[in-house]
């Protein structure tokens, strides 16, 4: 039987998970479908998603078609939690996207759809909510190829749209035809000459579906089940099984990781080749550790079941592997990517989405312990490594990155229901970034001037393109000294790019080592090594800091701060008074339209300036103001003071602070 991981996507509200009950009773896995708002579904098993009605983490359930058996991933539909969805897009084979018929294309629908192109997951389209009050077809059907994609095929027809009768109507029309037509020569040469048969216009319809070129449209309700069957038919037959050979080299990766009842790390894995089997020892990760899985389990009929092995094409949930990470590749990738990038530590997967641009300080209630707290921020980081908990020594005080203000609603009823700690939080900040504005250098040398570390480090920074990240390359001969040195080197790097000249993280730049030197193993007759005469890695990882600033002091940097693309829609005779209000937050309209009456104004805002905005616009616009944004870019701060962000290492900005720390903490 082939498999098929499909992910369910949508924006908020759109019935996704509504959706996912329906296709488990009409597969015969579940006897009675639940309802959010009543806190049974499936896959929301947290109590926290049951009280709120949202979904806040992945959830993987397992269900029969004729031919196919489908892991379906239900995915959070807010936009504070989309890192929840980027993990989750790595694994999957095709996509089901959830629009609502009332509401319509959303921006997190946007974010979504454009998303899905890039990746190019084949992608089937449902417009769900046809019985509700206000929903429309042919405006809906407008949206998506005005707004999405123009690849749009609607896969038949929705009669009786805001009544409980209303259904969908299945069949292939002109407009399908159309669509499919710009992507296939041939149907186009039979299209010309006016016989195209209805075999022919399926195989093509599948085959570009396949290819994530076309996306087939169904109209429908997850609550009465109007369109679900044909949309069935289209997961089995229009999307790709997965693949992977059994018999193969281990390959995998790591999309969620949750912690068991008592407390051992649990990872949910997708297999792409080989076979893991209980008992195996494995490699993981991008540093290449190793552990041995001492249980395996897979889904199957809504459950997941033990098994002995997970194989290609399927998804399990692995025990034993205690230091597991969300990202982390499994096998053969794991080794090739710690041989490939020098053993670093780091997630394997890509971003596809824009990081977090929010951060605030976790305020620990009466008797809170501080250690308690900063060990539960860890573990919830451990399952959302963008929490990115921060902790400041010198303040006590530790700080999360976030997308919004629900997910820090989230994160505080989380440690209170489930580690029994009472949080508030200080108000939320923009995180902004650094970017090097030219080259700089600086090397210290061993046993010279004020150096008071067994090594010598040269580095040099220069700017790279944005979005390029960290790139860290060798001037210097690999066999100049020990390996480990150079690791030592290039993780202090890395780590010391996490606070810039400002404090914000410093990207896009080439940080190449220049220079390099080392005190060799010294030892005394009749004695042991003397460390005190020979380098170790301590040497460089104490040297670094001090050189890297010292050659980003020489290049400069520039503080970024991020920015929201936006469209507001809003009547035209407000116009007069949204622009002074938008300059006054920053915000740059780039393109002004009229659509009738109304005004769409498209343009991009500091994301710090969103929240006023959303606030402001119902007294601008006499309500009837609509404003979409999601982040888009960095751009320089230009305006008012530059903001900096307090540190939280050893300070290498100044230099006696830092050695004092360094040197003491060393025992030095």
């Amino acid at each position: 039987m082939h498999l098929l991981n499909l992910g369910i996507l949508a924006h908020v509200d759109a019935g996704k998970t509504s959706l996912t009950e329906r296709l488990l009773h009409s597969a015969g896995v579940i006897d009675e479908i639940g309802r959010v708002d009543d806190g049974n579904t499936r896959t929301d098993t947290l109590a926290l998603e049951r009280q709120r009605g949202i979904t806040i983490k992945s959830a993987v359930v397992s269900f029969p078609l004729d031919g196919v058996t489908v892991n379906l991933i239900d995915t959070p539909g807010h936009p504070d939690f989309i890192a929840e969805v980027e993990r989750v897009l790595g694994v999957l084979d095709g996509a089901v996207l959830v629009v609502s018929a009332v509401e319509g294309v959303q921006a997190q629908t946007r974010v979504l759809m454009r998303t899905l192109r890039r990746l190019r997951i084949p992608t089937l389209v449902f417009v769900n909510k046809i019985d509700r009050r206000g929903a429309g077809e042919e405006a809906v059907l407008r949206a998506l190829a005005a707004r999405l994609t123009r690849s749009v095929v609607p896969m038949g027809r929705a009669t009786g749209l805001g009544t409980r009768d209303a259904r969908f109507v299945p069949g292939l029309g002109q407009a399908a035809l159309d669509v499919l037509a710009d992507h296939d020569d041939e149907l186009l040469a039979a299209y010309v000459e006016g016989a195209v048969p209805h075999d022919r216009l399926r195989a093509v319809l599948g085959e570009r579906t396949r290819q994530a070129l076309v996306h087939p449209v169904y109209f429908g309700s997850a609550v009465t089940g109007a369109g679900v069957p044909e949309l069935m038919t289209g997961i089995e037959e229009l999307l790709p099984a997965a693949g992977g050979d059994p018999d193969g080299p281990l390959s995998g990766t790591v999309f969620k990781v949750e912690r068991g009842p008592a407390g051992e790390k649990v990872a949910y894995a997708r297999i792409f080749s080989g076979t893991l089997r209980v008992r195996d020892r494995i490699p993981f990760g991008a540093g290449a550790e190793e552990g041995r899985v001492t249980a395996v389990s897979v889904f199957d009929h809504g459950t997941d079941v033990r098994e002995e092995s997970v194989g290609a094409g399927r998804i399990g949930r692995l025990w034993g592997l205690g230091g597991i990470r969300i990202g982390d590749t499994l096998g053969a990738a794991a080794r090739a990517s710690a041989a490939g990038r020098g053993g670093v530590p780091g997630a394997a997967y890509d971003h596809h989405f824009a990081p977090p641009t929010l951060e605030t300080v976790v305020v620990p209630g009466p008797g809170v312990d501080r250690r308690s707290l900063h060990v539960a921020l860890t573990q919830l980081a451990e399952q959302d490594p963008l929490i990115d908990v921060r902790h400041d020594e010198v303040r006590q005080e530790t700080s999360v990155s976030l997308y919004g203000e629900v997910q820090k609603e989230v994160v505080q009823a989380t440690l209170a229901d489930e580690y029994g700690l009472d949080v508030t939080f200080r108000e939320t900040t923009t995180i902004c970034v650094e970017r090097p504005v030219g080259t700089g250098a600086a090397v210290e040398y061993n046993k010279k001037d004020a150096n008071p570390f067994l090594a010598t480090v040269g580095l040099r920074v220069d700017p790279a393109p944005v979005g390029s990240g960290v790139d860290f390359r060798l001037e210097v001969e690999l066999g100049a000294m020990p390996y480990a040195f150079f690791k030592a080197v290039e993780d202090t790097v890395r780590e010391t790019l996490g606070q810039g000249l400002h404090g914000w993280r410093v990207s896009d730049c080439t940080v190449t080592m220049t220079h390099s030197g080392y005190s060799p193993r010294q030892s005394h007759a009749h004695q042991g090594f003397d460390k005190s005469m020979s380098s170790t890695g301590a040497d460089f990882r104490g040297l670094t800091p001090l050189v890297l600033v010292e050659a980003l002091r020489r290049a400069g940097t520039q503080v970024h701060e991020p920015m929201h693309r936006f469209r507001l829609e809003a009547p035209a005779d407000t116009l007069g008074a949204l622009l002074p209000v938008l300059a006054r937050l920053g915000a740059v309209p780039q393109t002004t339209g009229t659509h009738g009456s109304l005004c769409v104004l498209e343009g991009a805002v500091p994301a710090a300036r969103v929240h006023e905005l959303e606030q402001r616009l119902p007294g601008l616009t006499r309500g009837e103001g609509e404003l979409e944004s999601a982040f888009d870019h960095y751009a320089p701060v230009t305006r008012g003071t530059v903001p900096e962000r307090p540190r939280t290492d050893h300070n290498p900005l100044n230099r006696r602070e830092y050695l004092l720390n360094v040197t003491n903490r060393l025992g030095g």
